[in-house]
């Protein structure tokens, strides 16, 4: 009886939805409709890792709703610590006015600083703002010139709605964040996950240092190709980066 008792032990076996768990793992005193069900008792179901990829479908379908129907668009990345009173504050504001005059919707990380400036600039101007906002520790809310916004808990579906609803990102002087992007859509483009899609590094004074390392170690010992070096356009005329956004967009437009 006891082998017989061992052998049934070996073969319980509870379904949950498509999950099955057998053995110990069966043992549950309760099922998933009455946990739905019944108002008590903890909420840590809330973060576990089954509710989470909820939160990240919800933040998906948020993102693809509200940025479905955008007309072409540029992102512009840029330093949260940009104070209004610095030029590049202003320069942020020229190119948001520039794209919002060429037609292009100026897409931000919704923060301060430069993402601010680039807002008020297409706002001003009469042009489409947008923030894609993330939930960070030391940073608070969309700034005011976003005209329409969306709030991320996750960087990674923040980053695809970036890809996704841009024809180019425009790259002001920026920490980490500003970094992450650029490197992000670099590698996009260059394995061919995304194409016709230009990068522009806005003030040469500030970039030159990172494209001369590209250039004299990266590129110089075999890393990346001539090719993928030429992924980059270092500018200090907001014209000059409009057009090569326009040319991008057209070049894109003409094969689709």
């Amino acid at each position: 009886m006891t082998d017989e008792r061992a052998q049934d032990d070996d073969h319980r076996e509870k379904q949950r939805g498509p999950v099955t768990l057998r053995r110990d793992r069966s043992e549950e005193s309760t099922t998933t409709d009455q946990r739905l069900l019944d108002s008590r008792g903890p909420s840590d179901w809330v973060h576990t890792d089954p509710w989470r990829v909820l939160r990240i479908q919800a933040e998906f379908v948020e993102g693809f709703g509200a940025l479905a129907e955008v007309p072409r668009a540029v992102t512009v990345f840029g330093s949260a610590r940009t104070g209004e009173d610095h030029p590049e504050y202003e320069l942020g504001m020229r190119i948001g006015s520039a794209l919002a005059k060429a037609g292009f919707a100026a897409i931000t990380g919704g923060g301060p600083g430069a993402m601010e400036a680039v807002n008020r600039g297409a706002s001003e101007a009469g042009g489409v703002s947008i923030g894609l906002g993330i939930e960070l520790p030391f940073e608070q809310g969309l700034n005011r010139w976003v005209d329409l916004g969306v709030n991320f808990r996750y960087f990674f579906a923040r980053k695809t709605m970036f890809i996704k609803y841009s024809q180019a990102f425009i790259c002001l002087p920026g920490g980490f964040g500003t970094l992450d992007e650029l490197f992000e859509a670099l590698t996009l483009v260059q394995t061919k996950k995304v194409t016709k899609f230009p990068v522009v590094l806005f003030g040469t004074a500030y970039w030159q240092g990172l494209y001369d390392w590209l250039r004299d170690s990266v590129h110089a010992s075999g890393k990346i190709g001539e090719k993928d070096l030429a992924l980059l356009h270092l500018t200090d005329d907001v014209d000059d980066a409009v057009r090569v956004v326009e040319e991008a967009y057209q070049a894109w437009s003409d094969t689709h």
